[in-house]
């Protein structure tokens, strides 16, 4: 796959000794949907902000499309298309203007065809002749991501995109994001609902303290790290277990009528069949058998509270994801 970002070695601290980026360096592939999750003050809009050279970097350098986003600023910057977590725009103009001006801070010739499709595309158009102040809150979210699409980049980031805002604006967002895919554009979202990044991204970044924990294909995260739960309801109420049991992980509810085993399922001997059979041979009446995996959310929370980093590869990173990020095995 052909790189759309390459970020090596890039790092910011604030004059009070503040280090926001630690030595931090990510592949990002053309027209791939990376998710970039972290807690609060992770250090997500940094990174994006460095990228978009909002922010100056300590060291390190950023590649944007080849083009190096200081020494070549304006080239980088045209490629890309911004949807910031803060909302700052005007009051009097009017939606289609606002849009149409935005166009013209890239030095692109007017294009009231394209305006018309990013606005019908966020139904917004007919709202096209409101003045900003007129809007509500989610109607001015949208105009935020009209104004990020309208010198068409082939970069957009989507920081936060929907917080705050209602399902409809959400389901419209999530739709207009996968046609871009389906053109070529690279998106690089961050966002508190894990469970969008869980159903669009191709890729998880999982960054903390300001250091990139992993970065894994969506799938093989999920693979690799989602320990998956055994879930066993009885015909009847079981009071105690059998001793054979002692030695594996598994809980019995307060009325005796389910029990789960949490496993590894990487692992050469799960425990599995063992479980099932000592059941089974203790004549414990079986009325259900299930397996769950574990949710990204799950796989996401464990990895910020325990700061680790699991052996995982990126799918087009290589071993460089994994360890020059300054992430520890």
């Amino acid at each position: 796959m052909q790189t759309g970002i390459s970020i090596k070695s890039v790092s910011k601290t604030y004059d009070n000794g503040f280090a926001a980026l630690d030595n931090i360096s990510l592949e990002i592939n053309k027209g791939e949907i990376l998710a970039l999750l972290g807690p609060n003050g992770a250090g997500k809009t940094t990174l994006i902000s460095a990228i978009t050279g909002i922010v100056s970097t300590t060291a390190g350098h950023i590649l944007v499309d080849g083009f190096d986003n200081k020494r070549q600023y304006r080239q980088a910057r045209k490629k890309i298309g911004l949807v910031p977590q803060e909302m700052s725009i005007g009051a009097f103009e009017t939606v289609f203007n606002t849009v149409s001006f935005t166009r013209g801070l890239f030095g692109l010739k007017p294009a009231p065809k394209h305006i018309e499709h990013v606005l019908r595309s966020l139904s917004l158009w007919d709202k096209k002749d409101n003045q900003l102040r007129m809007l509500s809150g989610g109607m001015k979210r949208r105009v935020l991501i009209a104004k990020a699409l309208a010198h068409e980049p082939e970069i957009l980031f989507l920081d936060e995109p929907s917080a705050g805002v209602d399902v409809e604006l959400r389901r419209d967002m999530w739709r207009l994001v996968e046609q871009l895919r389906e053109q070529g554009v690279t998106i690089i979202l961050t966002t508190h609902y894990i469970e969008e990044a869980e159903a669009i991204a191709d890729r998880i970044a999982v960054i903390n303290q300001g250091r990139i924990l992993l970065v894994e294909d969506k799938h093989e995260l999920m693979r690799k790290l989602g320990k998956k739960h055994l879930l066993v309801e009885f015909k009847n109420a079981v009071h105690e277990l059998p001793n054979e049991l002692d030695s594996f992980d598994v809980k019995l509810s307060e009325d005796g009528t389910k029990l789960s085993y949490t496993y590894d399922a990487r692992a050469d001997a799960s425990g599995l069949s063992r479980v099932i059979n000592i059941l089974s041979s203790a004549g414990l009446g079986l009325k259900e058998v299930q397996t769950k995996q574990s949710s990204l959310e799950e796989i996401f929370v464990d990895l910020v509270n325990n700061q680790t980093t699991p052996d995982t590869q990126s799918a087009s990173g290589g071993a460089e994801d994994k360890t020059s990020n300054g992430a520890r095995a």
